[in-house]
Order: C-alpha cells, then sequence, then structure tokens
C-alpha cells in the first residue's frame, strides 16, 4: 500500500468530497465536475491524485471515464491506522 499517497491524497477537501461522492456508487467524470465549482484541469489534477493512492479505479465506457472507489485500499488504511493507535492493555493503555 502506498501510505505516503493516501494521506496526501485525502488531506484535500475536495478529494474527500470526490470519494464522499463515489460512496453512492460509480459515477463519470462530469456527473462529479457537476458537484465542482472549479476546472476540469483542476478536477482531473485531483483524480490523478487519487488515482496514484489507488483510493479510486477509473474505467472508460464509450466516450465517458467513470470513477469508482477501490474499497481494499480503505480496508488497508483503516488496518494501519487500528495498529497505530491500538492500546495496549500490558503498558497501561499506552502503545
Amino acid at each position: 500500500m502506498r501510505t505516503q499517497e493516501v494521506f496526501k491524497a485525502i488531506s484535500d477537501p475536495t478529494r474527500r468530497k470526490v470519494l464522499k461522492l463515489l460512496q453512492g456508487g460509480s459515477k463519470s467524470a462530469g456527473e462529479l465536475a457537476e458537484a465542482f465549482d472549479i476546472t476540469k484541469g483542476s478536477l482531473s489534477h485531483h483524480f490523478n491524485i487519487l488515482k496514484a493512492a489507488d483510493l479510486v479505479r477509473c474505467e472508460r465506457r464509450g466516450q465517458q471515464i467513470v470513477y469508482s472507489l477501490n474499497t481494499t485500499v480503505f480496508e488497508d488504511v483503516a488496518a494501519v491506522l487500528l495498529d497505530l493507535f491500538k492500546v495496549d492493555k500490558r503498558n497501561g493503555g499506552q502503545s
């Protein structure tokens, strides 16, 4: 897993909004763009960062590019966070 890329990707509110929108299912680039008041070039930059972190997948369907969440990466990130913040009962609650 590309942990650094994942944390960089989710650090931006625009990219978090894209991820939130994709929770409802796959969406085309055009459908996602309707939710933002930024240029298509800026949105494309955000998509590229999300793809580099492997948080989203994209596939061409005819003339459209359709994005969807890569849920396995989210599971991996959750495991990393749980491990980072786990409570060690043998050490008085400190990890």
